[in-house]
């Protein structure tokens, strides 16, 4: 019978910029206001991806930005998720048909959890990283048994 497992510790996110138009990314500053409170989640925004749990990502990967994702990517300890923050990331939204773009970000490196929207309200934002440390907690389960 397998246990059902939590967190040990918060859930520490580092935010990365792919080149979004700031939407999302003004969204995210608002879910960090004491009004929605995520550290109640224990989420804490870190300024290292080698010391983050999560990678949240903001817009539609451009052509400069596409090495440095994967480089922050691969930076960051095991187990990880990434987290898609708003349409331009997940499809390349209003952008999807720029000369710029390398595409949208699971183009380039893995996505777990997508919170739609352009932009998304704090409330979705918070529902994607519950969801994060839910799938999260499955993972560090899964490398106990």
């Amino acid at each position: 019978m397998k246990m059902t497992t939590s967190l040990n510790r918060s859930l520490w996110v580092f935010h990365f910029n792919s080149g979004s138009c700031n939407g999302c990314d003004i969204e995210i500053v608002a879910t960090l206001t004491p009004r929605y409170d995520p550290e109640r989640f224990g989420v804490k925004l870190v300024g290292s991806p080698r010391h983050a749990d999560v990678l949240l990502v903001t817009g539609p990967v451009t052509n400069q930005m596409a090495d440095r994702l994967r480089l922050v990517y691969a930076q960051m300890p095991g187990p990880k998720l990434v987290m898609v923050v708003g349409t331009c990331g997940q499809s390349g939204g209003v952008f999807s048909t720029s000369y710029n773009l390398a595409g949208p970000i699971d183009q380039i490196i893995p996505v777990d959890v997508y919170v739609p929207g352009c932009a998304p309200r704090p409330e979705a934002i918070i529902q994607g990283v519950v969801t994060a440390i839910a799938k999260l907690e499955r993972l560090q389960g899964d490398g106990e048994a």
